[in-house]
């Protein structure tokens, strides 16, 4: 019974020491830690609505391409997108970006979504818009684009060098002032070069409609082209044009947007490729940092390194092709006589530093009508780009009403 008592009492003279020792460690003044507080990373979720599926291979496709990279640069960027959406669906689909799926920032991906895109900065004045190839802004809404007009001058180049008929062929999808631009270009391209060069256009009323583009590229060819260009979200000219050659007939192409050159290794001769990544680079970490300012248009060209000649990765242009461009010999007043291929080369050279360097559309330009353009010594501004509805005088046919 005493042993019994003795542990009791040794239990209640611990329990109390621990006790007092408990309140002693609460009476003390805490140390300041120096391991540094845990707070939780700020986030951005971003939604990207594309015109055309992502694997159509050309336009999505590349801004698809440009969103993947980003992903990979930032570990607090959330993505969403949502593709093939038609013009007139785009409003309620920037509802669902905001309302479902809580996005900060969305980005429109067509030139045909730049109404809806304003109504929905309007609507959502806490959530930021960009839209592509717009020119509408406002304090929630910029405008973003990467211009091919530079490559396909370039292109035209080529284009002119390589035609036996002097005809060349472009497949079109609507008739804005960027597809004429680019229509322009190449026309204008050829001209350099070739003088009796001329450029028929198809209009196809389609972003994505690679049985219209076969359709008109057999109509073309038909016609006599054999060079086409095109602005169409698939290799579908480039699959007609390599049909031809495999059958002995030489058709020369010229792949957009994405590297085609293996859907046509016989007929892409060189393509423009459009790099996003760099740009939603910026505009994503502008966001981030609070330093986002919708005032200036975002407007990237080869200086950038946005716009890329060539119809793969490795090549600006085909090896297939290298030889009879240096074997194609140009009078130039510039440079006196060199090969198509060292001119080319020499003008994208020009282009990477910059407009000033050189630029497509330099003065003299007239329209079909012979009405001056562009004056002599001056350079078509950026407001002219972006508004341009006429044909240059080599490019046939009339301008469709857009309406």
């Amino acid at each position: 019974m005493k042993i019994k008592m003795s542990v009791l009492i040794a239990g209640f003279v611990f329990l109390f020491a621990m006790i007092l020792a408990g309140c002693g460690e609460q009476d003390k003044p805490k140390q300041a830690s120096n391991a540094p507080e845990k707070t939780a990373e700020k986030k951005l979720k971003a939604g990207f609505i594309y015109v055309g599926p992502v694997g159509d291979y050309g336009w999505s496709h590349a801004h698809d391409l440009g969103k993947r990279h980003v992903e990979s640069l930032y570990p607090w960027l959330e993505t969403v997108i949502v593709e093939s959406v038609a013009e007139s669906d785009s409003l309620r689909i920037m509802d669902r970006l905001v309302q479902q799926q809580k996005c900060d920032v969305i980005f429109t991906t067509s030139f045909g979504y730049m109404d809806d895109t304003v109504k929905a900065a309007e609507k959502y004045p806490d959530t930021k818009f960009m839209h592509c190839s717009g020119f509408k802004r406002s304090a929630n809404l910029g405008t973003y684009f990467g211009d091919l007009y530079q490559m396909y001058y370039l292109n035209g180049m080529m284009a002119g060098a390589l035609t036996k008929s002097n005809k060349l062929g472009y497949v079109a999808a609507f008739p804005i002032p960027e597809l004429i631009r680019h229509i322009n270009a190449y026309a204008l391209g050829a001209k350099a070069v070739n003088p009796d060069a001329t450029v028929n256009v198809k209009w196809i009323y389609a972003w994505y409609g690679p049985d219209k583009a076969k359709e008109a590229a057999e109509a073309l060819i038909a016609e006599g082209c054999d060079a086409l260009a095109f602005t169409e979200d698939t290799p579908a000219v480039i699959e007609v044009g390599q049909a031809h050659c495999e059958k002995g007939k030489q058709i020369y192409t010229f792949s957009h947007y994405s590297p085609m050159q293996a859907y046509g290794k016989d007929s892409v001769v060189s393509g423009q490729r459009m790099d996003w990544g760099g740009m939603y680079a910026k505009i994503l970490k502008d966001i981030y940092d609070g330093t986002w300012d919708t005032s200036q248009d975002i407007w990237w060209l080869a200086k950038e390194k946005a716009a890329i000649l060539g119809g793969s990765p490795g090549d600006a242009i085909n090896p297939k092709f290298v030889e009879p461009l240096k074997q194609a010999l140009i009078k130039t007043e510039q440079y006196g006589e060199l090969s198509a291929y060292d001119l080319v080369m020499k003008r994208y050279e020009q282009m990477k530093q910059g407009v000033d360097v050189f630029d497509p559309f330099m003065g003299p330009i007239s329209d079909k009508k012979g009405e001056i353009k562009i004056k002599e010594g001056e350079r078509a501004s950026k407001e002219d780009l972006l508004s341009m509805m006429y044909y240059v005088d080599n490019v046939k046919g009339e301008i469709p009403n857009s309406n």
